[in-house]
């Protein structure tokens, strides 16, 4: 009898296949062997493929990120059943991601035809939207006015992927091959409140900033933010737009934790310079993770 015991105690000390769950864990549901992989630098961006169904809306946006990589973001900073902020919400990946991973979303997109295609994805996407008990809002309108409606410190984690300055008005071989030709919409459109249309980059900055420090407001304390952006060129300049936000956001109490590089593998490759002069193929995106004050 008392082997008997001794081996239930054995048998329930023993660590399960995916680790275990400690209790004092209050940023997320992963157990041990679930949270250290998400601790990599690099990431490969996972997306669906470009032959997948579910890609046919994603498509419609200039510059979609994977509702998969943000999704990996989304389980690590936060519990079930908590609220993810997308500011910058385009085609809706953010919010495909909460409905899956069982949180609640908000949602701000300025452009109305991606705020309509939002609604379409997800309707559509997602075989039953309200399954699991989580709320999503869509906001349509500038994220500047919206924010200011959301209560403070009733967020549990900020995730999203701005607009890249004027970048995209450049219609260059991967423009005019990948969206133009293909009768596809190559940026943002022409509203004068959109970031994307700011002349100055210098000003650019200064309006990202403010919009990021109404998100903190929105942030409970001690919460995480993850923004997914690129560098690009501005002609023959290379812009390190990743590490000129991260420096703007220390301004507003925004602290970097680290750094993600995103590998995007998958991407086409350009002659771009050929052949007079070095200009990179830029087949990466980078994470900020910045986190508010715990005071």
């Amino acid at each position: 009898m008392n082997e008997m015991v001794e081996q239930d105690s054995l048998d329930s000390e023993v660590e399960p296949s995916n680790g275990k769950y400690d209790p004092r864990n209050k940023l997320n549901d992963l157990t041990s062997k679930e949270w250290i992989p998400e601790t990599i630098s690099v990431w490969n961006q996972k997306g669906l493929g470009a032959g997948h169904p579910d890609t046919k809306i994603e498509r419609q946006h200039p510059a979609p990120f994977s509702f998969t990589d943000v999704a990996r973001l989304i389980r690590f900073f936060t519990k079930s059943g908590q609220t993810v902020l997308d500011p910058f919400l385009g085609i809706g990946s953010t919010l495909k991601a909460c409905v899956l991973e069982g949180r609640s979303g908000i949602g701000i997109e300025l452009n109305p035809t991606f705020a309509e295609l939002s609604r379409e994805r997800l309707n559509t996407e997602v075989d039953d939207l309200f399954s699991n008990n989580t709320e999503i809002t869509i906001h349509e309108g500038d994220c500047r006015e919206v924010l200011r409606t959301i209560e403070t410190e009733s967020v549990d984690f900020v995730v999203t992927s701005p607009p890249y300055w004027s970048i995209l008005k450049k219609q260059d071989h991967k423009a005019k091959q990948e969206r133009i030709e293909k009768g596809l919409v190559s940026d943002y459109g022409d509203d004068p409140r959109d970031l994307g249309n700011m002349d100055s980059y210098e000003d650019f900055l200064d309006e990202l900033g403010l919009i990021f420090n109404e998100c903190g407001r929105t942030l409970k304390k001690g919460k995480y933010m993850g923004i997914i952006v690129s560098d690009f060129r501005d002609k023959s300049k290379y812009i390190m737009f990743h590490a000129d936000l991260a420096k703007e956001l220390e301004k507003y109490g925004l602290e970097m934790r680290g750094l993600t590089v995103l590998y995007q593998r998958h991407k086409r490759i350009f002659p771009y310079g050929y052949p007079y002069a070095f200009v990179p193929n830029i087949h990466n995106q980078y994470i900020l993770i910045l986190q508010k004050s715990a005071k």
